[in-house]
């Protein structure tokens, strides 16, 4: 079980000699995964960058990219929170002097876990610039990732790559991972408007009825087949009870475009808290089918943003990723 360090410090910034220098490398996620809720996720090839370099002191900060203009640039900044959170479990109690220079791709409020995958960033350059005797494992990066998230659903792939199904409670979680079939390759279908997964979290409601929750765990269980050795289930396992219908009054466009898929037979779901909606295809050939199927959803939807202009779906085939974080 992971147990924080004492509040006795055990390393002190100059152990970190200044111009030390990390880059790393961090995949988005998607979770849920339809019946997943809160206990599952995917590693996705699409990443953000992040350098970081000790200083003599303070803080500075180079950012670029999605969402660069709106995050804050002092210690409030989730990457620095997330080194300090690091820091803090191997024993270094004082933030030492840091330069971030981050070029994000993942887009915000999307349900891509962009707060994970910074949070990830950080915990692990954090642990590459500490001595080597005192860094964490990446079970303990877990922990302190999870804590910082709240769950462990879009942090487990961006640490560990593939899928992965985790479950626990602060201090304490786990996480199992589950290599993807070859032949599954993720679609995701981004808008052009944002849902905060504060909002889309409240709308679900504090309890199910019993055969709902039964139905659930099924599907659950059957999607880990799915995913790992039989992708011939995915229409089946991604039926989810438990969020996505609760969910639908905040992303009503992605609600539709769900249900267009499925009706096409494509395995479609919402991506984490949404609004990204995220579809299997089975095989490169099944690619461009659900390319088709979206422009023909976009050319048919009545929906819009503000009464006037038509949502921009951003549609991209991606690899699994399945290394996770990495040194670049």
């Amino acid at each position: 079980m992971y147990s924080p360090a004492s509040a006795v410090p055990l390393i002190v910034p100059a152990d970190i000699p200044v111009g030390a220098r990390v880059t790393v490398r961090v995949p988005a996620s998607s979770a849920n995964l339809g019946p997943g809720y809160d206990s599952m996720g995917l590693a996705l090839g699409f990443y953000d960058e992040l350098s970081v370099e000790r200083i003599e002191s303070g803080l500075e900060f180079v950012l670029s990219g999605e969402g660069s203009e709106d995050v804050p640039r002092d210690a409030s900044h989730l990457v620095v929170r997330s080194m300090a959170a690091a820091f803090a479990a191997a024993g270094l109690q004082v933030l030492p002097g840091l330069r971030l220079t981050a070029h994000n791709r993942i887009p915000h409020s999307r349900g891509m876990g962009s707060s994970a995958s910074a949070i990830v960033a950080g915990v692990f350059a954090a642990n590459e610039l500490l001595p080597f005797e005192f860094r964490l494992s990446r079970e303990q990066l877990l922990q302190v990732a999870s804590d910082m998230e709240g769950h462990p659903d879009n942090v487990a792939p961006s640490l560990f790559g593939n899928a992965s199904v985790s479950w626990g409670q602060p201090g304490a979680w786990r996480s199992a991972n589950v290599p993807v079939h070859p032949s599954i390759i993720p679609v995701v279908a981004v808008p052009d408007y944002e849902v905060s997964t504060k909002q889309a979290r409240s709308l679900i409601p504090a309890s199910v009825p019993h055969e709902e929750a039964a139905a659930n765990s099924a599907r659950a269980a059957l999607l880990v087949r799915a995913l790992s050795h039989a992708p011939h289930f995915l229409m089946e396992a991604t039926v989810d009870y438990l969020h996505q219908g609760y969910r639908v009054p905040a992303m009503m466009p992605s609600a539709a475009l769900v249900a267009f898929l499925r009706e096409e037979e494509i395995p479609a779901v919402i991506s984490g808290a949404g609004p990204t909606v995220l579809a299997f295809a089975r095989s490169r050939d099944e690619i461009e089918v659900i390319r088709e199927a979206i422009e023909e959803f976009e050319a048919h939807d009545p929906q819009s943003v503000d009464g006037e202009r038509r949502l921009s779906w951003r549609v991209m085939p991606l690899e699994i990723d399945t290394e996770g974080v990495t040194l670049v």
